[in-house]
């Protein structure tokens, strides 16, 4: 009986995992986009954000995004590569920024995922 409390458990946790995955743009992708005019936000808070950020990064907080996209983000047409500390927050940022009608958003995932798109050749 145990064992059949584990394996659920496991099956679950791998579903989670390959869900979270299946959102976020692929590394050659984002490099391309990114290559190509695409914009690398951060949606952490300032304070994250101050403690260390990749270069290139612009800090659109996820409590802000609504208000503030409008504004600093006018082309909705442009590539618009998010990340954060997990890439839960940055998910989110793609789905409200859509729901705004931003055509091309990306979710690139955790902070360490889109330092391998930024850093890599």
């Amino acid at each position: 009986m145990r064992w059949i409390e584990i394996c659920i458990g496991l099956g679950v946790l791998a579903v989670f995992f390959l869900l979270k995955k299946s959102g976020q743009a692929s590394v050659g992708e984002a490099k391309s986009r990114l290559r190509n005019g695409g914009l690398l936000i951060d949606v952490r808070s300032p304070s994250e954000f101050q403690s260390g950020h990749l270069p290139g990064a612009m800090n659109l907080p996820l409590d802000q995004l609504e208000i503030e996209a409008p504004r600093r983000l006018p082309d909705k047409d442009r590539p618009l590569l998010l990340h954060c500390q997990s890439g839960m927050r940055s998910d989110t940022a793609k789905r409200k920024l859509a729901g705004m009608g931003y055509r091309n958003v990306f979710n690139l995932g955790s902070y360490s995922r889109a330092a391998q798109v930024v850093r890599e050749p």
